[in-house]
C-alpha cells in the first residue's frame, strides 16, 4: 500500500507494535523443553489481548498463530504438540498480523539458550545484512540492487542466501506489490522502490543451499541438504531518505 495520510501510518505503527511485541515476549518465553505448540498458544494469546488477528490463519488458512521454524526447517513451520525445543535450537518465529485494516510483518531467528551448536554466527550476519540493506532503501532505488546488496553480504560472510523466499508489499493485505523482493540480484525485475510505500524486507542467509523445498504438510520450507537457514524481517515504510522501520519498537537488533 501506498501511505496517504496519518491515519495510515497511525494504523500501521498499531498493528506494527503488536507484531512487534509478540515477537519479542515469544522470544523471551521460549524455552528447552517447551513445544512449539505451547510457544504458538501463548503468541496466540498476545496477539489476542493487543486486538490482532493472526495474518497467516487469516489469510490463508494456517494451521497455527504464528511460524515456528526450528533448526532445518527455513520457514513456515506449522507449531506442533509433538516439536520440542532443545537447547541450542535455531529457532524463527515469524508473526504478522491484521488490526484495524492494516497489516505488518515481523520475524527473526536466535538460538534458544547456549550456542552448543554453533549458529551464532549464522544469525548475527542475517540480522546485520538487514541492517544494512534496510540503510539502503529508499524511493527511486531498484529492487535488485537490494537484492545484490543482500546477496554479496551474505558471501563476505561465508554464507548463501534462499532465493525462492522473499519479502514483499503489505500493509492492506499480507501480500502486496511489490511481490517479490529477493535476497539476490534479479537482473530481470525491473521495478524500484516507491516513496509512502510500505514493504516487508527479509533476509534468508543459509549455510549452504540456495533453494528451500516445500514439504508434505503444505506449509513447511526446508533444505534437501539440511542446510541452516537464519530469517530477520521488519515491516517498512519507504522515504527519500532512511525509512521507517514500523517494527522497530521491540526490535530484532539486540
Amino acid at each position: 500500500m501506498s501511505i496517504s495520510s496519518q491515519a495510515d501510518l497511525t494504523g500501521l505503527q498499531h498493528i506494527s507494535e503488536a507484531v512487534g511485541t509478540t515477537l519479542k515476549h515469544m522470544r523471551d518465553y521460549a524455552q528447552p523443553g517447551m513445544t512449539t505448540k505451547e510457544l504458538d498458544e501463548y503468541g496466540g494469546q498476545l496477539l489476542a489481548a493487543l486486538g490482532a488477528k493472526s495474518a497467516p490463519r487469516l489469510a490463508y488458512g494456517f494451521p497455527g498463530w504464528t511460524c515456528i521454524s526450528v533448526n532445518n526447517e527455513v520457514a513456515h513451520g506449522i507449531p506442533s504438540a509433538h516439536k520440542v525445543l532443545q537447547e541450542g535450537d535455531l529457532v524463527n518465529i515469524d508473526v504478522s498480523a491484521e488490526l484495524g485494516g492494516y497489516w505488518a510483518d515481523n520475524g527473526g531467528s536466535f538460538v534458544l539458550g547456549n550456542d552448543i551448536h554453533q549458529h551464532q554466527p549464522l544469525v548475527d550476519a542475517s540480522r546485520q545484512i538487514l541492517r544494512t540493506a534496510l540503510s539502503r532503501i529508499r524511493g527511486g532505488v531498484r529492487i535488485a540492487d537490494i537484492g545484490g546488496l543482500i546477496e554479496g553480504e551474505a558471501r563476505k560472510a561465508g554464507f548463501r542466501v534462499i532465493k525462492n523466499l522473499v519479502g514483499h508489499g503489505i500493509g492492506r493485505s499480507l501480500h502486496e506489490e511489490p511481490s517479490e523482493i529477493p535476497c539476490y540480484y534479479d537482473r530481470y525485475n525491473l521495478k524500484r522502490f516507491k516513496k509512502n510505500s510500505v514493504v516487508a524486507v527479509e533476509t534468508f542467509i543459509s549455510t549452504r543451499a540456495s533453494l528451500a523445498h516445500q514439504l508434505s504438510d503444505g506449509w513447511t520450507m526446508t533444505t534437501k541438504d539440511n542446510s541452516f537457514v537464519a530469517q530477520h524481517e521488519h515491516t517498512i515504510v519507504i522515504t527519500d531518505g532512511q525509512p521507517i522501520i514500523l517494527t522497530e519498537a521491540n526490535c530484532i537488533w539486540e
